[in-house]
Order: C-alpha cells, then sequence, then structure tokens
C-alpha cells in the first residue's frame, strides 16, 4: 500500500513510502522516519477508489511535520507525551510539554508537581 507523507498546511508531498498491511501505517501522535528524516503525524487521511461498483483503499497519506523526536518524549498510557506525564502541568501530548515552561525540560521548571 503507497503511503504519502505530506507537509500539514501546504499539502506538498515530502516523499512516500510503500507499507505491506494498513496496520503498520502510523497513526496521529507518532513519529516517524524516512530516509534519515524525521517527522510527526497529525492527520491521516484514507483514500479510496471505486472498482467494479465497490470502494476499495487505495492509498494513504499522512499530514506530517518535519520535527524531531525530542529526547523527553516517552510512551505513555498508548500515546508519545513530551516531559514528565507525572506533572499536573503536562499537556500529555506530543505537541506541547506544558503551557508553564512548554521547551522544558520538566525538572529545571520551579512549577514541576506531581500527582
Amino acid at each position: 500500500m503507497r503511503v504519502e507523507l505530506r507537509q500539514i498546511g501546504s499539502d506538498r508531498l515530502l516523499d512516500w513510502l510503500e507499507v505491506p498491511e494498513l496496520a503498520e501505517v502510523p497513526h496521529p501522535g507518532r513519529w516517524l522516519e524516512v530516509g534519515g528524516r524525521s517527522f510527526l503525524v497529525l492527520q491521516r487521511r484514507h483514500r479510496y477508489q471505486l472498482r467494479n461498483g465497490c470502494y476499495e483503499l487505495a492509498s494513504v497519506a499522512l499530514q506530517v511535520k518535519p520535527q524531531r523526536q525530542p529526547t523527553d518524549a516517552r510512551w505513555w498510557q498508548n500515546q508519545w507525551v513530551i516531559g514528565n506525564p507525572d506533572c499536573r502541568f503536562n499537556a500529555r501530548s506530543p505537541l506541547l510539554r506544558c503551557a508553564v515552561l512548554p521547551d522544558g525540560p520538566c525538572e529545571r521548571c520551579s512549577h514541576f508537581a506531581g500527582p
């Protein structure tokens, strides 16, 4: 299956890859490495084609943002989060660490507060 990597906002084609199964296509909130470049997947769009009177999945377009995975990103409750998810100010998101100290790190923050 063909997977297109498209720039979020402009929809410009950045790259594409072949994936054997739909289950292997990354979901939003995951980082993806392709050709030495790193991307954050923000949206996933399925494209269908009408064949013999039935719609079939033809390709998947991933809306991505070129971004390196932060060193303090961690897998937490089936999703990636940046920073320490135990802090009550953490956004628990792969896009934003927190409103108090968005650039981090959490350990330097004077407002770091556990649950």
